[in-house]
């Protein structure tokens, strides 16, 4: 391979020798070796199994006990004011008497009345008289038909003057009769709105009278909730005074319009009568709304959903391997997000760890989450940590 000069030292010639095979033998040592297999990238991560349940989302809103029913009452006439029965918060009884006033002016005008009806049914009595004396001399035709004709039409002229007066009569006896204003139910006071001494026009409120027997909530929710809560179901109220005790309720009226000043809209939850609800308590209204026609709803935590190419995807677990589904957000239920669609029941969805993955990438499952239901029941997924 290489010629050495004779003329070289022996130990120079044994250096050349092994500069020269240590090149050969680093290549001899290449051809012999194998490349290393790269390691397949398996990531970890946590799961949950998909379970249908309670699609319902359960939302709050804050209110007060009123009256369903509550009269503005007021005097049928006008007059002063002499005397008030009845302070604020006091329980009343049908036909009890709330207020009076003075009744001289009504006095006085019933007895007019009565004088004007004495008069015409004296004036009565003469023309029925007078016609009985006239039919005795037409029957001895002393008198002719056209006189006995006149005299009968004085008298039902006479008998029209009476019926007016009675009725004039009884309807100022009924004026006098008011006023005494009188409760038409039996209730509690809410409110009194006149004092003794103070001149009232007919028809003023003076007294708030509110029944007892009937109490509703009234609540008011966002425009964006309107819809969802005319449907709603399994209406609970909770007082304030005694949050452990859920009243059951119903969602009796939602207002149309929505109020000038708040921009929320009136919703009044009737409940049933109990001595426990006195009115102007606070209360709390809990209801289930965003119920599916299907009656389920898959839930996720929050933490599961990624947002890819402008669409919101969920990482499917299958085989070992995941992949990306594109899902429905149809609302939330406290911390989880309730999904319409893009999953099935009984599929395995990422929980933790979905933004370090890629479709079609090996999984491990650190630990198994329980199932997402609405009621949030347990259910262990298998295929435990490995």
């Amino acid at each position: 391979m290489f010629a050495f000069s004779h003329s070289a030292s022996p130990n120079h010639q044994r250096l050349l020798r092994s500069a020269c095979a240590a090149p050969l033998l680093l290549l001899l040592l290449a051809g012999c070796g194998k490349d290393e297999p790269k390691a397949e990238d398996i990531r970890p991560v946590r799961v949950i199994k998909l379970a249908a349940g309670e699609s319902a989302e359960r939302v709050e809103f804050s209110g007060d006990v009123r009256p369903r029913y509550e009269s503005r009452l007021g005097f049928r006439v006008g007059g002063k004011i002499v005397e008030r029965k009845v302070d604020v918060g006091a329980n009343v009884k049908d036909g009890q008497v709330l207020m009076r006033l003075d009744p001289q002016d009504l006095r006085l005008a019933q007895a007019q009345a009565q004088a004007t009806l004495r008069a015409a049914e004296t004036e009565r009595d003469l023309a029925q008289a007078d016609y009985k004396r006239h039919q005795n001399l037409r029957a001895q035709n002393f008198v002719s038909q056209a006189v006995l004709d006149a005299k009968q039409s004085a008298l039902r002229a006479a008998q029209a003057n009476v019926d007016a007066a009675r009725a004039g009569f009884r309807g100022q006896s009924n004026q006098a009769g008011y006023a005494n204003l009188e409760s038409d139910t039996n209730g509690v006071v809410t409110g009194v709105d006149a004092e003794v001494g103070q001149v009232v026009a007919a028809g003023a409120p003076v007294v708030r009278v509110a029944r007892t027997d009937e109490k509703e909530v009234v609540i008011g929710i966002p425009e964006d909730r309107v819809g969802q809560l005319r449907a709603a179901s399994d209406v609970n109220v909770r007082l304030w005074a005694n949050r452990d005790a859920a009243i059951p309720g119903k969602i009796r009226e939602v207002s149309p319009v929505a109020d000038p000043a708040t921009r929320t809209y009136t919703v009044k939850v009737s409940i049933p009568d109990s001595p426990d609800v006195r009115l102007g308590m606070t209360a709390t209204v809990d209801m289930a709304v965003g119920a599916r026609a299907d009656g389920a709803q898959l839930r996720v935590p929050l933490s599961a959903l990624v947002h890819d190419k402008g669409a919101t995807s969920v990482w499917v677990v299958e085989n070992g391997a995941v992949q990306l589904r594109r899902v429905q957000v149809a609302g939330q239920a406290g911390n989880d997000i309730l999904l319409g669609g893009g999953v099935q029941p009984g599929q395995t969805v990422v929980t933790a760890g979905v933004h370090l993955l890629k479709p079609g990438q090996k999984v491990t499952i650190l630990t198994a989450d329980v199932s997402r239901r609405g009621d949030t029941e347990a259910a262990a997924v298998g295929g435990g940590a490995r």
